[in-house]
């Protein structure tokens, strides 16, 4: 069988953790600050696990993590 092809979208977007969950950048933070508040400015700061459900949909696209 020949390898399978991981998405390069995902693998820009996506990480795996070492027990296999996914880490992904917080939603909400690419422009448009003015009309956020502080707090939530604050909290989505960094990366965030994805839950589950969501997690299994991106996984099929990054095959080998």
């Amino acid at each position: 069988m020949p390898k399978m092809k991981t998405k390069s979208g995902a693998k820009k977007r996506f990480s795996l953790t070492a027990k296999g969950k996914v880490r992904a950048s917080q939603a909400g933070k690419q422009h448009g600050m003015i009309k956020r508040t502080n707090k939530q400015i604050r909290n989505q700061r960094g990366t965030t696990i994805l839950n589950d459900c969501d997690a299994n949909i991106v996984k099929k696209f990054l095959p080998y993590g």
